[in-house]
């Protein structure tokens, strides 16, 4: 207990609800909600850190007998290409819609991907543990630098829908990373961000507004040059 009251008092949470649009909206304008927030979590970590990282979205397995989950990578290179032509003065607004639909289309790939059985974190998984139960010798790849680094996982996310306007949260997967868990609702989003206090890299509250501006960012996006002509905010 007191060890659980020692990892309590070091999270930071920071949870907050976004009205600019919900997944109504989103789905006005042919974009998958899901995949919009993800991209937007990029950009805001983009912009908090300089850099994406490892990125981890839960994806259910519910479709298959016995199924749990499967890790959905968020990071991708459409991704990226969209985050550094937001803030790329030389890049018109056109572009940048462009860019944010390959990024939205790249993690919608993605997550078909994972909902059809076909993710690679958790197979690898899978033979790793075998192998070990076995007493094989873990095969090098695990072993490998490039593998350790890309399983980190410095953002952990999650969608947990429900039609209750509320939201849940939950802890980082590494010390100095964050958690991000959102529930996109008709006509809002809310959003809960954690960091943990000890780490002097991240912030809960810095991200959390580097993801209201990234929002807003997109928002006007779509506003401008979006598929309809949503009414202005």
């Amino acid at each position: 207990k007191q060890n659980l009251d020692v990892l309590i008092s070091d999270l930071d949470i920071r949870c907050f609800t976004y009205n600019g649009f919900g997944k109504d909206f989103l789905k006005s304008q042919s974009l998958r909600p899901d995949s919009v927030v993800q991209v937007v979590l990029q950009l805001a970590h983009y912009r908090a850190h300089g850099q994406l990282c490892p990125t981890a979205e839960t994806a259910s397995l519910r479709r298959f007998h016995q199924g749990r989950s499967e890790i959905i990578r968020s990071a991708t290179s459409a991704v990226l290409a969209f985050t550094q032509a937001m803030d790329d003065e030389k890049c018109q607004a056109p572009e940048r819609l462009s860019l944010l639909k390959q990024a939205v289309e790249s993690h919608s790939t993605l997550t078909e991907q994972a909902l059809d059985g076909q993710g690679i974190d958790c197979h690898l998984l899978g033979l790793k543990m075998e192998a070990i139960a076995d007493g094989f010798h873990v095969p090098e790849l695990f072993m490998d630098i490039s593998y350790t680094m890309a399983s980190y996982w410095k953002l952990s996310t999650g969608q947990v829908a429900s039609r209750t306007d509320c939201i849940m949260c939950y802890g980082p997967l590494v010390p100095d990373g964050y958690a991000v868990c959102y529930n996109p609702l008709p006509t809002h989003i809310n959003f809960a961000v954690t960091a943990f206090n000890c780490c002097e890299e991240t912030n809960a509250t810095y991200l959390a507004g580097n993801i209201q501006n990234a929002l807003a960012d997109v928002r006007a996006l779509l506003g401008n040059f979006g598929e309809g002509q949503p009414e202005r905010l």
